[in-house]
């Protein structure tokens, strides 16, 4: 019972992409999936020839680099070291302060009367008997002339009534005249020398006032604002002017008592402690010297007052102007001197990151003493010319190499007035 069947030619196969008209033996679409993939894979080999060159000529200089980092990782740290030194190194005590003038005064009119003259100008330097000011002389040379021409009445009167005098002194034991007649004439003659005198004091008056009529500089110093016009009719006691001496001046600080009595030892015994003054940034404006010290503490705050003289030829003072005050209590000298910058601090103990001859780095401990601007005065654990690391400590460890650059590092700025006897 076999069948047979037919034989299916080669144009009877479908194609692909094509259905058979009963249904077809496959879907379609696995046609399509396989052109797609193809599709693909010609754009993916055309990304892979456009950018493999690029990323192949980086990977050899990638690598390359980072072996470089690793060898220079592995290399001798470069540092920063200074030497310690031999110097001198000031203890001092600094507080704020301000400027205050020896002298401030106030021009005052002693007299009423028309202001005529204003002979300076704003912020002039004025010489103590320099005239600022003129008033109106005329109504007080009128009282002058008028005491004057009453003193030359009166002076006449006197001379009378002492001749009067005279006379009956001579003829009273003669009987000539009553007693009472002497007497009263006695007492007339002391009253016209009572007017003389009163008239002579309204003169003096009179010529006191024309002398106020030219108001002059009490003391050498700077003249301020006008606080008056010319013109206007003062009273007495009006505000005219306010000088302020400025060579010398003087500043005021407080400080506290527990560092007053290294200062009041030294300058009970005549010596001239020297005093800087600083601006608010610390940076130098004057030297000058400690002339006197307060005779209370204020228990409030502890403290005591200070007041040091500057000459100030410079003015570079002003009064009422804020100063940090730098009291230069004692000098050390020939000390070992370190930079700040290269003390390091842990656990509360010092130590310095010590350079060997042979450039290895070592912990060294140190014992700090007296701290001023960027200098520190070593006590113990180095000696002058001892090399230490001041930058780059971080990448240290003991016994490593190093590779050491000095650089030059010196002791404060500004040098003090030294501290001396005082020949005041």
């Amino acid at each position: 019972m076999n069948e047979k069947h037919p034989a299916i030619g080669v144009e009877d196969v479908p194609s692909p992409g094509k259905e058979f008209e009963n249904g077809g033996l496959e879907p379609p679409r696995r046609g399509r999936a396989w052109l797609w993939i193809v599709v693909l894979a010609v754009i993916a080999a055309a990304v892979a020839y456009r950018f493999w060159p690029k990323a192949a000529a980086q990977a050899p200089a990638t690598t390359t680099a980072t072996g470089g980092g690793r060898r220079g990782g592995g290399g001798i740290p470069p540092v920063v070291a200074v030497k310690a030194t031999r110097g001198n190194i000031g203890v001092y005590v600094t507080d704020p302060g301000a400027v205050a003038p020896v002298y401030t005064v106030t021009v005052q009119s002693q007299i009423s009367g028309y202001l005529t003259q204003v002979l300076y100008k704003e912020g002039d330097m004025v010489q103590k008997g320099q005239a600022l000011a003129e008033i109106d002389p005329r109504p007080y040379q009128v009282q002058l002339e008028t005491a004057q021409a009453s003193l030359v009445r009166d002076q006449a009167n006197l001379d009378n009534a002492r001749v009067d005098l005279k006379r009956y002194q001579t003829l009273v034991p003669e009987r000539a005249v009553p007693e009472q007649t002497l007497a009263t004439q006695v007492a007339l003659v002391k009253s016209d020398e009572g007017v003389v005198a009163t008239d002579q004091a309204a003169i003096d008056s009179a010529q006191l006032n024309l002398v106020y009529c030219h108001i002059t500089a009490p003391i050498t110093g700077r003249v301020g604002l006008r606080l008056i016009d010319p013109g206007n009719y003062i009273q007495n006691s009006s505000a005219l002017v306010v000088v302020t001496q400025l060579q010398p001046i003087t500043g005021v600080f407080p400080i506290a008592e527990d560092s007053l009595p290294p200062v009041i030892q030294k300058w009970r015994a005549g010596q001239r402690l020297s005093v800087e003054a600083l601006d608010r940034n610390n940076k130098h404006l004057a030297w000058g010297f400690l002339s006197t010290i307060d005779n209370q503490i204020d228990p409030t705050t502890g403290t005591v007052k200070l007041r040091a003289t500057f000459p100030n030829e410079d003015n570079a003072l002003f009064p009422n102007q804020f100063i940090n005050a730098k009291l230069l209590v004692e000098e050390k000298h020939s000390v070992t001197l370190l930079p700040t910058a290269a003390v390091q601090i842990n656990n509360q103990q010092s130590y310095v990151w010590f350079v060997n001859p042979d450039s290895t780095v070592a912990i060294r401990q140190i014992k700090q003493g007296t701290k001023e601007g960027e200098m520190t005065e070593i006590d113990s654990g180095l000696n002058p010319g001892d090399e230490v690391v001041m930058t780059g400590v971080d990448r240290l460890q003991p016994g490593s190499k190093v590779s050491a650059q000095l650089e030059g590092y010196g002791n404060t700025p500004s040098n003090p007035p030294s501290n001396t006897q005082s020949g005041d």
